[in-house]
């Protein structure tokens, strides 16, 4: 899953709109609307505290197991309370337990019933406090592994919060910071689909931030990324991880040493070993895996030993099969109770992914005394091919914009055809089909996109669900390496 947006994106009821006039706008010009937003961002993440509060957090990473547990106690005790008692989804749960004669402490995690997606989407703002207002709150939305949009909201005080806590442990730790110049290469469409001439990005003064298309990395079009990544002066690069290696693998064709980086930072998917090792050869430096959420449920980073660190302030973590806890060394759901946000609280949060508990080690050989995990699954969407070369993938984008579907799933035959299987909502109509078949094609370019209608979607052997899933062949990488992908 992807960390919390870095990327700036407008609200939904107005992006169409403006996302159209955007584009008619001559590239060069698209960065003075691209600034504006990052400069308007900048006022709710960053203040005079941010440094002073990332440097808090850093001395923290160091904490024994005993100070993590105590520090999470405490937070989780007042995370819970305020729960059972000013947010109207869990008051009226406890409400009616105590109805049924059940007197369970509300103080206990262990008492409370793991949360799925489907309550959160049914009722979004019966989850935020009552002294909390979502007109005043920072509106972020997900749409997760089935295409069904998420609302969240979070007060400035956690967006300020949260992005100082991402400044140390997504920037810091790897030796870069928000003052450097940095590109990051995300799902925005910062310019349509179907242009085969630059610009493919756009400049983010506000943020020092180089967006650059994900939807253009064809092969005869990528050495213009990797000019611009020079001429622009980058210093570290952030990204889905096919992205990135679709970008590493162009750049070790044409044998370029010139687009050396201090560090590339992937995040939204898994990273592989072929990844790892051609991206780190391309960009001269090393490759750190993250993974978070918008839910602000749980947190994690890779440090510099390959180890990845959960962040115990943002949550607590469970390991969870058939509703038992897994030991260490075992797979299960992640189910996580957010400590950061207690103004929209999710306690005992199914989130989708899963992952391995790394057996416990009271302090790894970086220094830092966070748990850790042996591996994250993570999302398995597939990546899908364009007739020109590109690879396309977290195609989430289609469905974020509230459409009237329960659960979708992009199915690639060929490099001409694409399917779409929905289950429609109530207020599904001709124009939401009409809405996901543009939104595709826009990433995709020309191709014949079928939509069919299903009662249900199909799970895999393991309960999981695949949003994107490609019949095409993965073309080979570089014959020269060894490995195949």
């Amino acid at each position: 899953m992807r960390l919390p947006s870095e990327t700036g994106r407008c609200s939904d009821k107005l992006m169409p709109t403006l996302l159209q006039l955007y584009h008619r706008l001559p590239p060069a010009l698209r960065s003075v609307p691209a600034s504006l937003r990052g400069y308007y961002l900048r006022t709710w993440r960053y203040t005079k505290t941010t440094d002073r509060l990332a440097r808090e957090f850093l001395a923290r990473d160091s904490w024994d197991v005993h100070a993590w547990k105590r520090y999470q106690d405490e937070r989780l005790s007042f995370v819970l309370t305020r729960a059972a008692t000013q947010v109207p989804y869990y008051r009226t749960l406890w409400q009616e337990r105590r109805r049924r004669g059940d007197n369970a402490s509300f103080h206990e995690l262990a008492n409370w019933p793991i949360l799925e997606k489907e309550e959160i989407r049914n009722a979004p703002h019966a989850f935020v406090a009552d002294d909390c207002d979502p007109k005043r709150m920072f509106h972020e939305h997900t749409s997760g592994t089935t295409g069904k949009s998420l609302d969240l909201w979070w007060s400035k005080d956690t967006v300020r919060t949260w992005y100082a806590m991402f400044e140390a442990r997504s920037r810091l730790w790897y030796g870069v910071s928000r003052h450097d110049r940095w590109a990051i290469l995300g799902g925005q469409l910062v310019t349509p689909a179907a242009d085969r001439k630059p610009l493919f990005w756009v400049w983010n003064a506000g943020l020092k931030q180089f967006y650059m298309s994900s939807y253009h990395l064809a092969p005869d079009l990528i050495p213009h990324y990797l000019d611009a990544l020079i001429a622009h002066r980058v210093t570290y690069l952030f990204g889905y991880t096919s992205s990135l290696y679709a970008l590493a693998q162009e750049v070790l064709k044409l044998r370029r040493r010139d687009v050396r980086m201090r560090v590339a930072i992937a995040n939204a998917e898994p990273v592989f070993d072929y990844q790892r090792a051609e991206i780190e050869e391309a960009f001269q430096c090393p490759l750190r895996e993250t993974y978070g959420m918008a839910e602000l449920a749980a947190a994690a980073g890779e440090c510099a030993e390959g180890e990845m660190h959960i962040w115990p302030d943002v949550g607590v973590v469970e390991l969870v099969e058939n509703g038992i806890a897994v030991e260490d060394g075992q797979a299960g759901d992640l189910v996580c109770t957010g400590l950061l946000n207690a103004d929209m609280p999710l306690i005992r949060y199914r989130v989708g992914d899963r992952a391995t508990a790394r057996p416990h080690v009271e302090r790894c050989r970086c220094g830092r005394g966070m748990p850790m995990l042996a591996s994250i699954d993570g999302r398995s969407d597939d990546v899908l091919y364009t007739k020109d070369g590109r690879a396309i993938g977290r195609l989430d984008p289609v469905f974020k914009q509230h459409l009237p579907v329960l659960e979708a799933q992009i199915i690639q035959e060929s490099l001409d055809h694409v399917r779409i299987l929905y289950v429609p909502a109530d207020n599904y109509s001709d124009e939401a089909g009409r809405s996901m078949v543009t939104r595709l094609q826009e990433r995709l370019g020309p191709v014949n996109v079928t939509l069919e209608r299903r009662d249900e979607l199909p799970r895999t052997a393991n309960g999981k669900f695949r949003a994107v899933i490609s019949l095409v062949k993965r073309p080979s990488t570089r014959s020269s390496t060894g490995r195949g992908t």
